[in-house]
């Protein structure tokens, strides 16, 4: 899985017609812990915001990264 940028995350949900808080309802978080990571607010390091970061693309999945042994 490759990550996005957040102006490029940004861009893509213009031009879908879709919002954040849209996006954050439906996967249970509060719109303003998104637009913190979004945003650059939180360091995404654990929790609520390496999630966020991870299922909108921002981080890869620590659970499909390949390890090369």
């Amino acid at each position: 899985m490759t990550t996005t940028t957040p102006d490029e995350l940004k861009e893509q949900f213009e031009s879908e017609g879709k919002t954040f808080a849209e996006w954050a309802s439906s996967n249970g978080f509060e719109p303003q812990d998104v637009y913190k990571v979004l945003n650059g607010q939180v360091k995404c390091k654990r929790g609520k915001g390496h999630k966020i970061a991870v299922l909108l693309g921002l981080k890869a999945n620590p659970d499909k990264r390949s390890t090369v042994h």
